[in-house]
Formats: C-alpha cells, structure tokens, sequence
C-alpha cells in the first residue's frame, strides 16, 4: 500500500530523517513506534505532502504522492486542527468538502458517523462547548469522512474515557476489516499490542526494529517460563534457574530447550498439581526500552 524510499530530511544543521526504507502491506495496521523527536512526525508529515523531503520518494498504491494522491489519505494529527467557533456539522461538511466531497455525500457520510459514535445531538452544537474526548470523536469523523484508503493515527485515543476509547478502537478495525489501510503512531504499547499486526521503531531519525508483533516478540524472548503449583514448594534444589516465586507461582529461567519437559517432571514427582505453565513472551514495551 506505502513505500518509503531512501527519504531524508533535514532541518538546517539537524538531520530528522537518514535514508529511511519502509513498506506498509495492504490492509494491515501498522504501528509507527519511536519516543520523541524520533522523527515519526516528520515521516508523517512527508507522507501526506505538508513538507518536502531532502531525498527519496514515496509511493501509495505504486503512484508517486502528490497533492492529488494524498486525497486518498486521511490523517489525523496529535494536536487537533478544528475550529472552535464553528458548529459541529458545518465543520464537517466543510472539512468533506475540501476533500472532494459533494454536500449531500457529505452530510449522509458525517450523520452516520455521529450516530455510530454515540454523538448524535452535537450536529449544532460548536467545537469550543464540547469535552477534549468529544472533539477527539469529532476530529475523527472528520479524517475518515470521504473513506481513505490509507489512514494515519496519531495518538488517537487521547483524551477519551475507556469506554469511547473502546468504541473507537471498534470502529478503527472495522475501517481495516472492510479494506483500509492504517498507520497508527503512540506511545501506548498495549495499544499497538491490541491492534497492531506490523510495527516499526524508528529512533535518531533511523528505522532500528520492524517486522510483526508475534514474531518480534518470540525474537526478543528471555526462555522465561512461569509455573503455577497447587501448594508452595521449596524449588531450591532444582537445577533450574528462579527468577522469582510468590505463594506456589514460580518464574524460571531455561536455558535448554528439553528443560521445559523436565520443569514438568520434577513437579508431578513432588505430586504437585499443575495449575499453569507458559513460557512469558516480552510486551511491545519490553523490546521498545530495550531497542531505544
């Protein structure tokens, strides 16, 4: 769906971006991870045409981005960019219009995305009498209004409670289930775990990790295995490495692969009933410290 080629970008003396390579698959939710001044705002910002790169290009559905093409992007930026003073559903048709949008299409489109937002009653209600998670709901609306192919998410869910966040993340997926692609940038890595099935982190303007969650997860993985027991045990004479133990729940560390058979038959020798066993896999935050 998007490429990324060999794309630099410098302000003055600073570099924010060096000779990033990047592909986006189709229909997928792709995580943009990096902590601050990483330089994912200004990949974000090249992608939708608000500045210019020093070198490289960008492809979306293999044409060159241009100010055409990005009318296929919808992006909704961390700081919102609404007005204030102006009703909810003029803005909205207004914002539809720039888009492309016919009037009509637009105030069918933006009606039924009030209703599935649970915000019917805001239609004349003004930007500035609203809560931050209503605008939140507002600003969403209005990036994916003219249906986007592509979909860029910066910190989406701020500002809404859990239950909004969880309506959000609804209607999120449902966009990708019927074909949207979608890039989703936070700083909250149980979020991306939710969502994600692709992610990359960049850092000093350089991409350092990227691939699927699951497959990051078992690459970064510390052979720790966690052992739930009926009754607590003394596990010292064990040839098997404790991290911790906490009223019959044991976390060891393996470091042969045959170990995990073993850890199981030392335990029903005891006659100690197993309630669980797992081998632990790193969160996203995990690798995240650990690679920046």
């Amino acid at each position: 769906m998007l490429e990324v080629q060999n794309i630099s970008k410098s302000y003055q003396d600073f570099q924010a971006l060096k000779g990033i390579n990047l592909k986006v698959p189709a229909q997928s939710v792709f995580g943009l991870l990096g902590s601050n001044g990483a330089g994912k705002t200004t990949l974000i910002r090249l992608i939708n045409q608000i500045i210019d790169q020093d070198e490289g290009n960008i492809f979306l559905d293999g044409q060159k981005v241009n100010t055409k093409i990005v009318q296929k992007i919808g992006y909704m930026p961390e700081d919102r960019g609404l007005y204030p003073k102006m009703k909810v559903g003029d803005q909205l048709l207004f914002l539809a219009r720039i888009k492309g949008m016919s009037k009509d299409a637009a105030k069918v489109q933006a009606k039924d995305w009030l209703r599935r937002l649970d915000i019917e009653g805001w239609w004349d209600k003004k930007v500035d009498q609203l809560s931050k998670g209503m605008q939140q709901k507002i600003q969403f609306i209005s990036t994916v209004i003219n249906n986007p192919k592509l979909l860029i998410l910066d910190e989406p869910f701020t500002g809404l409670d859990p239950v909004n966040t969880e309506l959000l993340k609804k209607e999120i997926l449902k966009l990708n289930s019927e074909g949207c692609t979608i890039i989703f940038s936070t700083h909250r890595m149980e979020q991306v775990e939710a969502l994600c099935s692709d992610i990359v982190i960049i850092n000093d303007g350089e991409i350092k990790l990227e691939g699927d969650v699951e497959g990051l997860k078992h690459k970064f993985k510390k052979n720790h295995f966690k052992l739930n027991l009926e009754k607590e045990i003394d596990v010292s004479a064990w040839p098997f490495e404790c991290l911790k133990q906490s009223s019959g729940s044991y976390i060891f560390k393996l470091s042969k692969p045959n170990e995990i058979n073993d850890i199981l038959k030392h335990a029903l020798a005891l006659g100690c009933g197993i309630q669980h066993f797992e081998e632990i896999l790193p969160s996203l935050n995990d690798i995240f410290i650990e690679v920046v």
